[in-house]
């Protein structure tokens, strides 16, 4: 197939309502159209404002392939600019994080500069522009900003297209996953903790996406890791205290029906989340010192609930994922259609038993790390995936688990937790944003 761009039907084509054609993983010419769709029109997450902490700070990434600045302004403002000289058009930083001197942004290249509202400051010989109408044009007027900006909580996320949906709109039900990491801390306040583990993955990056939710996996593809630790602590008595490497790896090997019975919540417009009766963090030791923090800082009841909630992945389509209960997040970088950058952070809860970050370090470093051997599990089967699908002599990929031919066009709730519906919810919103059609 080809020749997308022009023809809607073509890409709607793509997306039955049990499978996908193999195009949507292979396609660089489906894959410039998602970055120039989908990842434009949609909400696509920067960064957290704990990484830029002081007036000054700035953390330099890209979104849908377009270099931006995440920094905060003099007046304590947390910012998104383009990392684009208004001049000719420089990276006005190269390093990932740092610090503008003098409050101010300094191209490499003529020595404009600007304030960190993006406004100019000084412009070399500047009588040189005058009565040359550069006032009156976007370059004269300073550094672009995104048009649509949302700071929630800490998260900030930005829409690339002046037109789209809004953000709670966009989002929905799915910010009470946020809200339930941020509510972790008996301040309310999460921080970065250290550097980022940035991963590269041989394969599209909707199969990172897919896998998320994809509870079918877990005891086939990781039987080898989770199951060297399940054998491991084999024959111990019951009761014994797990270190917690133990305590993460075994649930990974759970049966069917656990998966099954965790559950899983769906949202429009492609977010969701496993976990919606327990998850693989429900059985975690408890904390005593914590619970008392958090007891003290909500009240008895208050901190039930908010620990109750162990929700596994939290999908933020298409660009991140939060694991509330283990305080880390995943964030996507597509780079190709066979090539995507995945990030792992993890946080401090600010006013927290340090305990509870070392917990999280080590989570981040056995699942999500480079050197993860769960990590590397997945990865094996996303390079299987991308690379068994050059076969030729079927062009469709089943996502039939637990389908039914009424399943309406409404797909938002809650189903059991091996059924593929949060795929086929995805695809649906890929197939909206791709043919220009609204948000719901």
């Amino acid at each position: 197939m080809s020749g997308y761009r022009h023809d809607p039907a073509a890409i709607r084509a793509l997306v039955r309502p049990d499978a996908v054609h193999r195009d949507v993983y292979r396609s660089q010419e489906l894959f410039d159209l998602e970055m120039e769709r989908l990842w434009r029109d949609t909400w696509i997450y920067v960064g957290h404002d704990s990484q830029v902490p002081n007036p000054g700070d700035y953390y330099s990434t890209e979104i849908a392939r377009q270099p931006v600045i995440l920094l905060r302004d003099d007046q304590n403002e947390v910012r998104v600019l383009m990392n684009r000289c208004a001049h000719k058009g420089a990276r006005l930083v190269s390093a990932t994080h740092g610090h503008c001197e003098n409050k101010l942004l300094r191209c490499p290249y003529h020595g404009w500069t600007y304030r960190l509202d993006g406004s100019i400051r000084t412009i070399p010989m500047k009588a040189g522009y005058e009565g040359t109408g550069l006032a009156d044009t976007q370059n004269g007027r300073g550094i672009a900003s995104p048009p649509a900006v949302v700071n929630y909580r800490g998260f900030v996320f930005a829409r690339l297209n002046p037109q789209g949906p809004g953000f709670e709109e966009y989002f929905g039900g799915s910010l009470t996953s946020i809200d339930n990491l941020v509510d972790r801390s008996p301040e309310g306040r999460l921080e970065v903790a250290g550097g980022v583990l940035r991963y590269m993955h041989d394969s599209n990056w909707k199969m990172f996406i897919e896998n998320l939710n994809d509870t079918m996996h877990p005891m086939v593809a990781h039987e080898s890791a989770a199951g060297t630790a399940k054998k491991l602590w084999a024959g111990k008595p019951e009761g014994t205290p797990k270190p917690m490497a133990i305590e993460q790896f075994l649930p990974f090997v759970n049966g069917y029906s656990f998966f099954d019975q965790m559950g899983v919540h769906i949202y429009e417009n492609g977010h969701s989340y496993t976990g919606v009766n327990f998850s693989i963090h429900s059985n975690y030791a408890a904390v005593g010192e914590y619970e008392t923090l958090m007891e003290q800082a909500y009240g008895a009841q208050r901190a039930r609930a908010i620990l109750g909630e162990v929700r596994h992945n939290t999908v933020y389509y298409p660009s991140l994922t939060i694991k509330g209960a283990i305080q880390a997040i995943r964030v996507v970088r597509p780079l190709a259609p066979d090539r995507t950058l995945i990030e792992s952070w993890t946080f401090r809860l600010a006013g927290a038993p340090a305990q509870l970050l070392r917990r999280t370090v080590l989570y981040s470093r056995l699942i999500n790390a480079p050197t993860s051997v769960v990590g590397h599990d997945d990865q094996h089967c996303y390079r299987a995936i991308q690379e068994g699908l050059a076969a030729e002599g079927n062009d469709w990929v089943s996502l039939h688990r637990n389908y039914s031919a009424g399943e309406g066009a409404q797909l938002a709730g809650n189903y059991n937790g091996t059924s593929e519906i949060s795929m086929r919810a995805q695809f649906r919103a890929w197939q909206r944003f791709m043919t220009g059609e609204p948000a719901r």
